[in-house]
């Protein structure tokens, strides 16, 4: 049976307990939550690219235990789905929904390919242009970056992928850092961009992380970004009215 029949089923049962609450089979609806929710923890597992083996160590437990998980023999506790959501990098909201990861792994993954062949392409054009910025010719950034010009050409076309060691070389010749070359659209470019933000939200003061996250001061924080695309002059007559305001 596919989670789509799963689904189906299960929502089938869910109309059954509320129209005719007299015929409800409690069992049944168990037994198929449990292996609608076995289904979503293989599928996560899966997009995780972990082993059962891996969600076993984790947990402290074994691996039958996390293979009857799957196949809904067994049910997970909260807590345990908490740890399991945190490893696989999933919300933990997934475990009690209907839309498994698998169709966008496929997707994902049947795109790859042709992703890496335009990001080469991508990031090739962009060196060209930090090249040109810099007013280099190929011949002096080849002999800067201990290159050979045919192999830098390729990279600049797009034809040859670029080794990461020789990336960070050529972007402190043309004097960029690796950010600039970074995708910055797109699902793996937003992904990135916001472990990226994270990061440097963590860094911050504890005070100040709490502050942010407080819907209530979210006021506060527009004030501050409106504040920073003022022009100068603006910005100067906004600071003597709050004098004037304070005095």
């Amino acid at each position: 049976m596919t989670f789509d029949d799963l689904a189906a089923r299960f929502k089938q049962v869910n109309q059954t307990e509320t129209a005719e609450e007299h015929d409800f089979n409690a069992e049944e609806s168990f037994r198929l939550r449990g292996k609608v929710l076995g289904v979503l923890i293989r599928d996560a597992r899966l997009d995780a690219a972990r082993t059962v083996e891996d969600c076993a160590r984790l947990l402290n437990t074994s691996s039958q235990v996390i293979e009857s998980w799957e196949y809904g023999d067994q049910i997970p506790s909260l807590p345990q789905l908490e740890v399991l959501a945190y490893y696989l990098e999933v919300p933990i909201s997934h475990f009690w929904g209907n839309n498994a990861l698998e169709n966008d792994r496929a997707q994902t993954v049947s795109k790859q390919p042709h992703y890496i062949e335009l990001r080469n392409r991508m990031i090739g054009t962009e060196l060209a242009q930090a090249r040109e910025e810099r007013q280099l010719s190929i011949q002096q950034l080849a002999e800067a970056c201990y290159l050979d010009v045919a192999t830098l050409q390729a990279y600049e076309q797009g034809d040859l992928a670029i080794p990461l060691t020789h990336l960070q070389i050529i972007a402190n010749a043309v004097n960029k850092n690796m950010n600039y070359f970074l995708e910055s659209v797109g699902y793996v470019g937003e992904i990135l961009q916001a472990r990226e933000d994270y990061m440097a939200f963590m860094a911050l003061d504890e005070d100040i992380r709490r502050f942010i996250a407080n819907p209530s001061n979210l006021a506060f924080v527009k004030i501050a970004m409106m504040f920073r695309e003022m022009p100068t002059e603006q910005l100067r007559k906004a600071a003597e009215g709050l004098l004037d305001i304070t005095m």
